[in-house]
């Protein structure tokens, strides 16, 4: 008496089909919780985007236009923006 292994058990194809769906149990609950941690928390909104060279050279027009900064921090502000191009 071989308990259970006289061949009347399971195949080994039966086998290899346990294994390959216990692969992809374990990818999907790996993948679900990459998924969740990734989501980030709700209170967090979604990450602003770094504004264009147009856009931060709209914005220090603006500045120079309003008084907060001088000619000579305009002009050289000005320069480093278009030196980054």
């Amino acid at each position: 008496m071989m308990y259970g292994w006289d061949g009347n058990g399971w195949g080994f194809g039966a086998w290899v089909a346990m294994a390959v769906l216990m692969l992809i149990f374990w990818g999907g609950v790996v993948t679900v919780v990459v998924l969740l941690v990734r989501r980030g928390h709700p209170g967090e909104g979604p990450a602003t985007p770094r504004p264009t060279h147009q856009e931060a050279e709209r914005i220090l027009n603006e500045r120079f236009a309003r008084g907060e900064i001088d000619e000579q921090e305009f002009t050289a502000r000005r320069a480093a923006l278009r030196r980054q191009e």
